[in-house]
This record gives structure tokens, sequence and C-alpha cells, in this order.
């Protein structure tokens, strides 16, 4: 009796367990989807969301619905409203730059830890590979799209090495959060950048900054490797405002979020 007792307790676990994971999933799905749908345009800046419309489209109950409208609200790109309910935030230059100056600091800060605590050997050798592939990258005399999409990708991933040097999950779990706001992670505007004759002038000045910041870590230069990337960062505010001047904006992800002067 005792066994028949335990396996109704445990398929009874398993149950609500299976149902919990299932949930999660949904949860998970309904918040990437909406994410795309904002970043698309299909949602455009300052439009209440309809729950019952976006329930209908994604084919989701209300529940998964309403913890991913939570969840893009935590991220930025949705704001609550007085009377209940979100809308799509819109966003300034100036709050692009913000985001921007954030990233940079919350960086800095990753940098600098990284290099009193010493960062681990294996990741260290991962960013030197990183590093090696994006020389090969910008070997080229000119980028074509081909060339910045594979730069992007290693660009992202060598930010991604800084991050997971300084062993903070407090600090990393901010840097994903302000990093996924559409125009404030590390590549933010480089494909912006993609037809401008400086541009490859300007991933290479990037480059050095990789390598200086890498060195500083390994030479457990704190104080400089923070410096480094508090500079890294002023790249990505001179693409903004050229960006910005040049109203060629449209090949970003997510611009139609920032209000026009």
């Amino acid at each position: 009796m005792t066994i028949a007792i335990n396996s109704i307790a445990d398929a009874a676990v398993n149950t609500r367990a299976t149902g919990q994971n299932t949930s999660e999933s949904a949860q998970v799905r309904a918040q990437l989807q909406l994410r795309e749908m904002i970043l698309a345009g299909e949602l455009a800046g300052g439009t209440r969301i309809a729950e019952l419309a976006i329930v209908e489209k994604l084919g989701v109950s209300r529940t998964p619905i309403r913890a991913a409208l939570m969840r893009l609200e935590q991220e930025g790109l949705l704001e609550s409203l007085p009377n209940g309910g979100y809308a799509v935030r819109t966003f300034s230059e100036r709050d692009v730059s913000e985001a921007i100056e954030l990233r940079g600091t919350l960086e800095g800060l990753s940098a600098r830890l990284a290099a009193e605590r010493g960062a681990p050997a294996v990741v260290l050798g991962e960013a030197r590979e990183c590093l090696g592939k994006i020389d090969q990258v910008l070997s080229r005399p000119a980028l074509d799209d081909e060339a910045f999409s594979s730069y992007v990708t290693l660009n992202e991933r060598f930010h991604a090495l800084l991050s997971e040097m300084a062993g903070s999950g407090v600090i990393a779990k901010e840097l994903d959060r302000v990093a996924s706001l559409p125009f404030a992670s590390a590549s933010g505007f480089v494909v912006v950048q993609a037809n401008s004759p400086s541009a490859r002038d300007m991933l290479i000045v990037a480059q050095d900054q990789h390598r200086q910041v890498l060195d500083a870590i390994e030479q457990r230069e704190g104080s400089r490797a923070e410096a480094i990337m508090r500079e890294h960062s002023r790249l990505a505010q001179r693409n903004l405002r050229e960006a910005v001047a040049s109203h060629n904006l449209d090949r970003m992800p997510g611009v139609r979020l920032i209000r026009k002067k």
C-alpha cells in the first residue's frame, strides 16, 4: 500500500512539473514573439497592447501573455499605463545615448573585476581565439555584408566572454538587461555603418581596444581595463550621432522606437 501511495504522489509531482514546464515554455515563446513584433515595427511605438488581440494572434492563453508582457516591461521595451495594461515604449536620442553609457559603465566594472580577481585561463583563451577570428575578418581590404555579419557575431561573442571573466552573476544579468534594448548592445550600430567609407577603420580601432582590454585583464590592471571599456563605448556613441545625422537608421532593428527630433 505504501508503494502505491508513493507512486501516486510521484505521478502528481511529475504532472505538476510537466504543467509548469509547459507554462514556462509558452511564456518564453510569447515573450520572444512579442519582442520580434516590437522590433520589426509590427507594434509601433506608443501603441497600447491589446491583450486579447495578442492572445488570438499568438494562440496562447492570457496567463503566459501577461507574464511575457511583464518581462518585456522589465527589459524596457514596454511601459505600464496608469489605468492598467502596457504600451510600446519610444526612446529619444538621449535615451539611447544614456543606455550606451550605462552599458559602457557596466562593462568597465566587469573588466576591472575580471582583472582584479583573475580571469579563468579557459575563458581568456577563448577570448584570444575570438579576437584572432575578428582579425581575419578585418584583414580583408573591403568588407561586404557577410563580413559585417561575421564581425557582429564575433564581437558579441567577445563581449559575452568579457562579462563571463568577471564571474559576477549580478553584473552579467544587468548587462543582459541593458543590452536587450535594440540599440544598446555591443553591435547595436555596427550594421548601420556598413556602407560608410570609414566603417572598416572604425572596426579596426574597436579591435585594438579589444586587444588592449584583454591585455589589461591578463596583466591584472583593473583601472586600465575599466577605462578602456568606458572609452570603447564612446565608439557606439559616435556611431549613434553619425547614424542619426545620416538618416540611415532604417537598417537597425527597433529603430522605429526612436523618436525623431
